[in-house]
């Protein structure tokens, strides 16, 4: 196997404020599978990384470890400087509130409307505002998304891309610094994936969100990543942009570039 050192391609990217999150020699298995071994990752405020790799690969597992839904078996995981794994159920929550995360399926709730499907959120984390504080944010977050006429629907009345923009807005709308995709296109035809995607770059440079993104979908990482993590046999194996890892002299990235 080759060493990850040897593929981390040296990169010249845009300055940016901030490391928002920082993994570190992750370490995650089930049993005799060892998904994660020595993963390390660095994202900074702004910048939109995807993480390429196999199917079973250990992306979801990955992200599940950063919103600390899954416990890693070693690791450090820095999510704006504080270390998720000594984090209290109080202090994580608060943490989780500055990470959006969108789910492949969407996960709505089919039997609210649009509207309650986001304010869900403002209740969850217990934020305490009137009605038209909260109107405000759920319309917002709506024009975000293209979609304010939709707010008294209800997710069975909408498209695929509707329902993934209305995921997208409920995501949006407590105003996270980072936002998680887990595989945005998944299911979309060519044309409604192309849209999210710019909706997604959209909604960076908008509000400078920083964006860890797993993806399948050669045009979603081409167009939308700073910088592309190819996880292969539980490590960062590979490291760069979308060119220069396309052009690698190495079979075992190249393949995730044809």
């Amino acid at each position: 196997m080759i060493a990850v050192e040897e593929h981390t391609i040296p990169l010249n990217p845009t300055p940016v404020s901030a490391t928002v999150l920082s993994v570190r020699h992750l370490y995650k298995s089930f049993g005799s599978n060892h998904v994660l071994t020595d993963f390390s990752l660095e994202l900074q405020q702004g910048e939109n990384v995807v993480v390429l790799g196999k199917s079973g690969s250990g992306k979801s597992v990955l992200i599940k470890c950063i919103i600390g839904l899954l416990r890693p078996d070693a690791g450090d995981i820095e999510v704006f400087g504080q270390r998720i794994t000594q984090l209290d159920h109080a202090a994580l929550d608060a943490v989780r509130a500055k990470v959006g995360f969108l789910f492949q399926s969407n996960a709505l709730y089919d039997s609210m409307t649009v509207r309650e499907n986001l304010e869900f959120p403002l209740r969850r984390h217990w934020i305490k505002l009137n009605a038209s504080e909260a109107d405000a944010m759920v319309m917002q977050a709506l024009d975000d998304v293209g979609l304010a006429h939709t707010v008294e629907m209800m997710p069975a009345e909408l498209s695929g891309g509707m329902r993934k923009r209305i995921a997208l807005a409920r995501t949006l709308i407590l105003k996270p610094e980072i936002i998680l995709y887990d595989e945005p296109t998944t299911g979309l035809d060519a044309i409604t994936g192309r849209e999210i995607i710019e909706l997604m770059m959209e909604i960076q440079k908008k509000y400078n969100t920083a964006s860890l993104i797993i993806s399948h979908d050669l045009n979603c990482v081409r167009m939308a990543s700073d910088r592309v993590v190819v996880l292969l046999d539980g490590r960062c194996y590979a490291n760069g942009k979308w060119q220069e890892l396309q052009q690698h002299s190495d079979i075992s990235i190249r393949q995730f570039f044809q």
